[in-house]
């Protein structure tokens, strides 16, 4: 199945490093048109690089805004930039996020605050931004991007797990109010992936003496499929979703892991 997204305009938060550039390639090279927000400007740019790259002969535009999409006024500045550049915007992507997982009784107010700005306020400012040109349209995509932990909570995985819990709610909340305007609204909940943050994980204690193939390795042991799983692999299902191909699913929260979660 040739999954094709021509004419379409996404926006993807963290679109500039790991998963989020991921997407933003394979939404380039199936023809869509890509803006790509993260807060470090030269990231960016070499991003913005690399997307244009594998959008190959398509005609879809690439830009990339610098944003901190955990505050409130930058993302409505931003979201006033990309609407004058793009014109309209079919397809949002909330990727912002890093893994912030310690004991609960070492999480501060301000670490919950942080973290819930960043992972879900985040997202509920560019969804209240989005929503009225999508039902105009009555055409849109929403996909959130949260862990496995949103299901299936452990020990010391706080304030991460919390709040991803609450973006699942939000897209199951979000899904039934939208789905009368063809806006559907889906999670993806993540595995272990290789991603940025491991390559830096390896650097540290946890990879001392061992080859960067050795230690995804070892995290890989708790995979049923043996392996970790390819960014790549992520982009395409994301792909699908934000596709005419996906036309008939929202609501869901699909498990991208390699089987690891204990729930469905």
């Amino acid at each position: 199945m040739d999954v094709r997204m021509d004419g379409r305009v996404a926006v993807i938060t963290g679109g500039s490093t790991g998963l989020g550039l991921a997407m933003a390639k394979e939404f380039a090279a199936s023809g869509a048109s890509v803006a790509m927000i993260a807060r470090k400007a030269d990231v960016l740019a070499s991003a913005k690089a690399e997307v244009q790259k594998a959008a190959g002969k398509t005609n879809g535009k690439i830009e990339g805004y610098s944003c901190d999409v955990s505050k409130m006024a930058p993302i409505a500045e931003t979201w006033k930039k990309i609407e004058a550049d793009f014109g309209k915007v079919d397809i949002v992507v909330n990727n912002a996020g890093i893994s912030h997982a310690k004991a609960f009784d070492t999480v501060t107010d301000e670490d919950w605050q942080g973290d819930l700005d960043l992972k879900l306020f985040a997202a509920i400012r560019l969804c209240r931004l989005a929503f009225p040109g999508m039902r105009e349209r009555k055409w849109g995509r929403v996909v959130n991007v949260l862990n496995i932990g949103a299901k299936a909570p452990g020990a010391n995985s706080t304030p991460t797990s919390v709040s991803r819990a609450a973006g699942l709610a939000l897209t199951k909340a979000m899904s039934q109010e939208n789905a009368k305007h063809n806006v559907l609204v889906n999670a993806m909940l993540v595995g272990l992936i290789e991603s940025d943050q491991w390559a830096r994980r390896h650097k540290g204690p946890a990879g001392e003496g061992k080859t960067y193939e050795q230690f995804l390795q070892g995290m890989a042991g708790r995979i049923p499929l043996g392996r970790m799983g390819r960014s790549e692999e992520f982009a395409r299902m994301a792909c699908f979703l934000c596709s005419d191909a996906g036309s008939f699913v929202t609501g869901v929260a699909i498990n991208v892991d390699g089987g690891a979660s204990p729930v469905v």
